[in-house]
């Protein structure tokens, strides 16, 4: 792909476990009614959600689907009732797009979408929530604090501080609570770096979310179900030239090295696989998701956050494992599609 460094491992096949069969292929299914794409939004994310979009949408009309695109404005719910269309992706990315809130809209409305449901986005987005929730099922998660803009008002920024350095210690990874691309996000070396972090990650949000930071691999891990059952996609490897993978290394081309699938152990790959495939089953998700681990030098594998709507841009890891596994974007989007309006027709 155009600004990718992609290196190929080795063979995908056993790249990583399965969980079910593989994403029909949309073969033999006729184009029923429009699909509408919905990309932009407010978020700061807008510009990220847009290239998701444009590039979801062409893959599908490459399947002989009709598509249309469109942002998210006062109009939408006239458009939703006038235009009915077959079925929705929601390609919005950030807080306006990833908290459910469209999403219950669309339920309200009765429109088949593909993804998570309204509830599960509300816990999948919110980091801390999402931690809590695969740490009780057994998963790795790096230990940190969860605190809100006041706390730091009212007791005092340099005690607050202090003691977060010395209950989580250094390096700490410093984000907002609710936030996607890895925008607010500062890695602290130092308790002399802290209070910059601490500005930049709550100019995103009123909750930052501190953890302990893990030195290793990071590696994102899609899980993809078609309505045949979830199934994890190869894992992609991510280095950054920089070390840190912020936003600027997300979506400038060439300015990280994707390796599909990831050079790990079998006995890893598997790992990582049913983590992710664990963390979509516990916190209810659907359809795509896409699981953010890190691999430390021990072989440990680390929780770190998952996406309900990961990005499909030209420098985003889930067409990266799509192709990996072998498989067509427009068929997979497709089989998504199709796998959506089956779940909303009235069963017999």
């Amino acid at each position: 792909m155009s600004g990718e460094h992609v290196v190929s491992t080795g063979s995908t096949t056993g790249a990583g476990p399965s969980t079910g069969a593989g994403p029909s292929t949309g073969e033999g299914h006729a184009p029923t009614g429009q699909v509408l794409v919905l990309a932009g939004g407010l978020s700061h994310e807008r510009d990220v959600s847009l290239r998701s979009g444009r590039r979801v949408a062409e893959a599908l009309r490459g399947t002989g689907r009709e598509v249309a695109e469109r942002d998210v404005d006062a109009s939408l719910l006239a458009t939703l009732r006038t235009e009915r269309p077959a079925c929705v992706v929601p390609m919005l990315h950030g807080e306006t797009g990833e908290d459910g809130a469209v999403r219950e809209v669309l339920e309200l409305l009765s429109v088949p979408y593909v993804g998570a449901p309204p509830a599960a986005c509300r816990a999948a987005f919110d980091k801390p929530v999402a931690k809590a929730i695969v740490a009780r099922a057994g998963i790795d998660t790096p230990a940190s604090v969860c605190l809100p803009h006041e706390t730091f008002r009212e007791l005092g920024a340099a005690e607050v501080m202090a003691a977060l350095v010395a209950r989580l210690g250094l390096p700490l990874m410093v984000k907002p609570a609710k936030s996607g691309s890895a925008l607010g996000c500062s890695v602290v070396r130092t308790a002399e770096e802290l209070p910059a972090a601490m500005v930049n990650a709550f100019a995103y949000g009123d909750v930052a979310l501190l953890e302990h930071f893990v030195e290793g691999l990071e590696v994102a891990v899609a899980v993809i179900d078609d309505g045949s059952g979830p199934r994890a996609l190869p894992a992609v490897a991510i280095r950054p030239d920089g070390g840190v993978y912020d936003y600027t290394a997300r979506y400038t081309a060439g300015s990280t090295e994707f390796i599909t699938p990831a050079p790990l152990s079998p006995e890893l790959s598997a790992e990582v696989a049913g983590i992710a495939l664990r963390a979509h089953e516990v916190l209810g998700l659907r359809d795509v998701s896409r699981s953010d681990l890190i691999v430390g030098a021990d072989g440990r594998v680390w929780f770190l956050e998952v996406n309900v709507a990961p990005g499909f841009t030209e420098t985003s890891t889930v067409p990266l494992a799509i192709q990996a596994a072998g498989l067509d974007l427009g068929k997979v989007c497709a089989s998504l599609v199709q796998a959506a309006v089956a779940r909303s027709s009235p069963q017999e």
